[in-house]
């Protein structure tokens, strides 16, 4: 049985698209593995608290990196990055959903990325991660190609393909969805047609990631 770790980023539920292209994604996925174990871990609605990677640090390391009272309980943060831990190592491959805010990632994603980058298991050369199959589906409000006017404003892809492909070794896909905000900004109006394309494109990108990582789990 195989297992797919999916990780919702977006503040927002409805009407969100990182979110809609994930579940894209995890249909093409489950069409090819119907009996197949789907993990969430929302980070949107759920977040991690920021305090805990401090206390995992600082337990790890042995050293005190705030006031007792603005800490995590040490116990508490452990345990909670035991479960972080053992949701992406016991993963067959992981759908990472995560929408381009303030042009970064949002803080639920830093939170959630620094307590994994503390097990230094995950950045050895033989780490558990190494090879394993991790989709993006990500969606930015505005535009960011080359010759854009944001050309190179993007500072979350970049960071997560450091992350998730230099640091971790996985093999990493992507969806991309651009000028998501059109919709909703008068300003960008006459770009409404080009973010409808952007986003349909998106969704088939996805279901074709998901079901090409599907078949070859299938047959590994």
């Amino acid at each position: 049985m195989t297992t797919l770790l999916r990780v919702d980023a977006s503040i927002r539920v409805d009407g969100s698209v990182s979110r809609a292209l994930a579940d894209s994604a995890e249909a093409a996925w489950r069409a090819e593995h119907p009996d197949g174990v789907v993990v969430r871990r929302d980070l949107g609605q759920h977040p991690i608290p920021a305090n805990v990677w401090p206390a995992v640090i600082s337990a790890k390391m042995g050293f005190d990196a705030a006031p007792d009272a603005d800490r995590a309980d040490s116990t508490e943060a452990l345990a909670l990055a035991d479960d972080l831990l053992a949701e992406i190592k016991n993963a067959d491959a992981v759908l990472l959903a995560v929408p381009l805010y303030n042009y970064g990632i949002s803080q639920h994603v830093k939170t959630w990325i620094d307590v994994l980058v503390s097990e230094h298991e995950l950045a050895a050369s033989d780490g558990p991660l190494r090879g394993k199959p991790v989709i993006f589906t990500l969606a930015r409000g505005g535009g960011y190609g080359p010759g854009t006017p944001r050309d190179g404003w993007d500072h979350a892809t970049p960071y997560l393909e450091r992350i998730f492909g230099d640091v971790f070794g996985m093999n990493i896909r992507k969806a991309v969805a651009e000028l998501t905000l059109a919709s909703v900004t008068p300003a960008m109006a006459e770009l409404i047609p080009a973010s409808k394309i952007a986003e349909e494109e998106a969704h088939v990108t996805a279901k074709e990631h998901a079901s090409a990582v599907a078949k070859e789990l299938a047959a590994a």
